[in-house]
C-alpha cells in the first residue's frame, strides 16, 4: 500500500485545525452562560477569530500567541468563560518553534491579566472572578501544552541530528570509496606512464648515437611523459597524505619558496604580522594554496618572479601569492582544478578566495582565513 497518498498537506491541516478550534469555541460559548447584545456579538467574533489565528501557527507562531491570547482576554471580558483552547494550541506550536522563554513570559502575563479583567468587568466577590479566570486559562492544561510542544521540538530535533549523521557516515565512506578508486587509478597511470617515458627517452638516446634527427613527435612525447610523471606523483603524493607522516603547514612554506627558487624562479617569502598558533586546518589550507599557486606559476605563468606574503593577524590569517606573468585581464587563464581544489579548502573554513589576473600583467592568489583563538 502507497502512504504517501494518504499524506494531507500542512496547510489543509492548519485549516481544519483552525476551523476546528473556532467551531469548538463558539459552540461551548454559545451553548453556556453569556451576555446579550452588543457584548455577544464581539464576544463571537473574538472567539472565530482567536480559533481561526490558528492558521499561521507555522509562519508566525509568536504573533499567533499574541493574537489568541488577546482574543482570550477581550472575549472574557465580554463576559464569556470558555477555556482558552486556541492559546493553548499557540503554546504548543510556539514552543515547538523554540520560543520557550518567550512563550513562558506571555503565559505568565496572561494568568496575571486574566483575574484582573475577571475583577475589573464582573460583579461579585473576588473568588467568584479568580475562578473565572480558571475556567478560561487553566495551569495545568498550560503546562501540558508547553511539555507537548517541547516533547515534539526534542524529537524533530534528534531525528534531524540523526539525519545528519547518517548523511556524514555515507559522504564520509563516497570520500573514501573516491580516494581508493583515485589511489589504484593513479598508480595504474604512473606505471604506464613511466614505460612510455622511458621507451621515449631510450629511443631518443639511440637515435643521438647514431646520428640520426630526432622527431619532434618524438621529443613531445619525451616531454610529454616527464610532464605526466610529475603530476601524477605530485598528485598520488597528496592523495596519501594520512597521519602517518606529519601534515605539511605554515612552518613549510619556506621550503617551497625554496623549492620554487630551484626551479628558476625569483621567489621571496614575507612574513608579517605578529606569529601566534593557528589551527592545524588552517596551516595547512595555506601550505596548500601556497603550493599550487607557486606551482601554477613556474609552470604555466611564464614569470620570472613571485612573492609570498603571509600576515598574521588576531581573527584571520592572509596568504598572498603574486607574480609577474603573462596573464593579463583580458586573457585570463582558464581555472583549473587546482584553483577549484583551493576555493573548496577556504570555502570549508568559512574564509574568501579571490584568484585573478592583475592589473597590468602577473596573477595575484589572496586567501582570507579565519582564525579562532583561545582565550
Amino acid at each position: 500500500m502507497d502512504t504517501t497518498r494518504l499524506r494531507v498537506p500542512a496547510g489543509a491541516m492548519d485549516w481544519a485545525v483552525a476551523v476546528s478550534v473556532a467551531a469548538l469555541l463558539l459552540g461551548t460559548g454559545l451553548s453556556g452562560p453569556h451576555p446579550d447584545g452588543g457584548r455577544a456579538l464581539l464576544g463571537g467574533v473574538l472567539l472565530a477569530v482567536g480559533g481561526l489565528a490558528l492558521v499561521a501557527r507555522r509562519r508566525a507562531p509568536i504573533a499567533v500567541l499574541a493574537v489568541t491570547g488577546l482574543c482570550a482576554v477581550g472575549y472574557e471580558a465580554a463576559g464569556f468563560e470558555v477555556l482558552a483552547v486556541s492559546y493553548l494550541v499557540a503554546v504548543y506550536g510556539a514552543v515547538r518553534a523554540g520560543h520557550r522563554v518567550l512563550t513562558a513570559a506571555v503565559s505568565v502575563a496572561l494568568l496575571v491579566v486574566l483575574p484582573l479583567i475577571a475583577l475589573a468587568f464582573r460583579d461579585g466577590p473576588a473568588r467568584d472572578a479568580f475562578a473565572q479566570a480558571r475556567n478560561v486559562l487553566e495551569i495545568a492544561w498550560l503546562i501540558a501544552a508547553f511539555a507537548a510542544g517541547e516533547a515534539l521540538r526534542q524529537a524533530e530535533r534528534r531525528a534531524e541530528e540523526a539525519e545528519r549523521t547518517r548523511e556524514e557516515t555515507a559522504r564520509r565512506r563516497a570520500d573514501e570509496e573516491r580516494l581508493h578508486i583515485a589511489r589504484e587509478l593513479h598508480d595504474s597511470l604512473t606505471h604506464q606512464i613511466s614505460i612510455i617515458k622511458v621507451q621515449a627517452e631510450v629511443a631518443v638516446h639511440v637515435a643521438h648515437r647514431r646520428g640520426e634527427q630526432v622527431p619532434e613527435a618524438l621529443l613531445a612525447i619525451q616531454a610529454a611523459g616527464r610532464e605526466a610523471t610529475r603530476e601524477l606523483r605530485a598528485t598520488l603524493e597528496a592523495l596519501r597524505d594520512d597521519d602517518t607522516a606529519p601534515p605539511q603547514s605554515l612552518e613549510h612554506v619556506a621550503e617551497l619558496v625554496e623549492r620554487a627558487r630551484s626551479m628558476g624562479l625569483d621567489a621571496t617569502l614575507t612574513i608579517e604580522g605578529q606569529r601566534h598558533d593557528v589551527p592545524a586546518a588552517v596551516g595547512r589550507t595555506a601550505y596548500r594554496i601556497v603550493q599550487e599557486a607557486l606551482t601554477n606559476t613556474a609552470r604555466h605563468a611564464g614569470a620570472r618572479t613571485a612573492t609570498v606574503r603571509i600576515r598574521y593577524r588576531p581573527d584571520a590569517l592572509s596568504v598572498q601569492v603574486d607574480d609577474d606573468g603573462k596573464a593579463t585581464p583580458d586573457d585570463a587563464p582558464a581555472p583549473g582544478l587546482g584553483l577549484l581544489g583551493m576555493r573548496e579548502r577556504v570555502t570549508a573554513l568559512g574564509g574568501r578566495l579571490r584568484a585573478e589576473p592583475c592589473a597590468g600583467h602577473g596573477f595575484t592568489v589572496r586567501a582570507e582565513l579565519p582564525v579562532e583563538r583561545a582565550s
